[in-house]
């Protein structure tokens, strides 16, 4: 058990660095390679599959194989899919085809998505067994999960080929107006499909680093939860409960607006290149990076909720983080990369309430709300109904609004400055669902306080 703790802050880092190496600019490669209108459909399937793939891998890890060896199998599987995406998509450039690249990306998301649960339990066992406080020393731990998902943010954002030659280059060494006098330009790799090859490299990698952590036992005493259980199932008598149903219901609501700015937020930045007066600014240039705040201020704002939580309540916490999701789409309305960037990053600073103070305050009241026997289950059905159905729901509404409003007009060989209201009015619509949601949740949800 030495140096634990150095090895699970290797293990998270590396966890969350292989999913940041595409998940927020993953939209803009599909974008530029004439997939934009799929993009709804690429972060869709990780709610799809998180319905049953977590819940199923973690009956695999309970009854037959150590979580340890499981996260290690899950994670080369997951880095051969996603190194075969990235690979296809290098081969065919311009020709890539959506169902070929569906296919690999999805068989990639499908065993990532129940390595997330999977590391969280080899963490556990590993603390437990070296004698310390999971309660104590996991969150220091995890915070470097954020650590390594903003790394791999900027790294895809700053590594760059030069063209043409795909000289490979660091983007802020070079000056894209000098470049384009030269005839030469910087292509980031947020619009390459390098981004999948980076993030399955970084996979294969843990998958090697698993095998070295702390055996996890398999339980073999008749005691493991059943299907039901393990899927979240059991947990649907809670509907039988009018305030566990609202709930749940709202959870659902809210969900919708979970993956919406990770699959839009990137594209529509960098679309602002297409405009003369914003093509050379930080953000058109450096998207990852500037919306890379939001997950900064993720990881401050988990310092709040003890306080929050003991000063207003849990249904005015979640009230403040549904007001949260009005202003991060909102103010993604309002701004620009030039003069309006304040916009912008006021819209990632209140992200970090927006996705905290939801997910951890309606953990919280599940925890309270229910029996022992049946937490657990209650916790997979939050998740269902935020991270699955809600997500889900969200991302192709989403890509439906986007496709009326943006990609319409794009096919239609509109102006950039019709593109640019067409995305205008796509934020506004998502933040007045967000605002009708909220609205709603503070009419008809009871008020609950923290227990002590």
């Amino acid at each position: 058990m030495k140096n634990i703790k150095f090895r699970l802050i290797v293990m998270n880092f590396l966890e969350f660095a292989v999913w940041g190496a595409y998940l927020t600019c993953m939209g803009t490669y599909l974008d530029t390679h004439g997939l934009g209108r799929y993009i709804g459909w690429f972060y869709s399937i990780q709610g799809i599959v998180s319905l049953f793939m977590p819940a199923l891998m973690g009956i695999v890890a309970d009854r037959w194989i150590p979580a340890q060896k499981l996260l290690s199998l899950c994670h080369a599987l997951a880095g051969a899919f996603m190194i075969s995406a990235g690979v296809y998509g290098m081969m065919t450039g311009q020709d890539v085809q959506f169902a070929t690249l569906f296919t690999l990306y999805a068989l990639s998301v499908a065993f990532f998505m129940p390595t997330i649960a999977l590391s969280n339990s080899v963490a556990f066992n590993a603390l437990v067994k070296a004698g310390l406080d999971t309660v104590k020393d996991f969150p220091p731990i995890r915070v470097f999960g954020t650590v390594g998902f903003i790394f791999t943010m900027w790294v895809v954002d700053i590594c760059s080929f030069l063209e043409p030659g795909h000289t490979f280059t660091l983007s802020f060494l070079h000056d894209a107006d000098a470049m384009k006098e030269a005839g030469m330009s910087i292509v980031s790799f947020q619009r390459t499909p390098l981004q999948f090859i980076i993030s399955g490299g970084l996979s294969v990698l843990l998958a090697i680093f698993s095998l070295t952590l702390p055996e996890c036992e398999v339980k073999k005493d008749g005691q493991n939860k059943s299907i039901a259980e393990a899927l979240g199932l059991k947990a649907f008598a809670l509907f039988k409960e009018k305030k566990m149903a609202l709930f749940f219901i709202f959870s659902m609501m809210l969900g919708v607006s979970l993956q919406i700015t990770n699959g839009f937020a990137n594209p529509f930045i960098t679309s602002f290149g297409e405009i003369d007066t914003f093509a050379g600014t930080f953000g058109v240039k450096h998207a990852n990076i500037l919306i890379s705040i939001s997950q900064i201020c993720e990881a401050l704002c988990i310092l709040l909720i003890p306080f929050v939580l003991r000063r207003f309540g849990i249904k005015n916490v979640m009230l403040m983080a549904m007001f949260a999701w009005v202003l991060r789409f909102g103010l993604f309305g309002i701004g620009n990369p030039g003069i309006g960037v304040w916009a912008f990053i006021l819209s990632c600073i209140v992200y970090g309430f927006a996705f905290d103070f939801f997910n951890i305050s309606g953990a919280l009241y599940v925890d309270q709300e229910t029996t022992p026997d049946m937490r657990s289950s209650a916790q997979g059905l939050f998740m269902m109904m935020t991270n699955g159905l809600g997500a889900t729901i969200g991302t192709l509404s989403a890509q439906a609004v986007v496709n009326h409003f943006v990609n319409a007009a794009k096919q239609a060989g509109a102006d950039p400055i019709t593109i640019w209201t067409g995305w205008q009015t796509c934020w506004y619509i998502f933040s007045a669902y967000a605002l009708v949601v909220a609205i709603l949740f503070w009419l008809f949800f009871p008020k609950t306080e923290v227990k002590k």
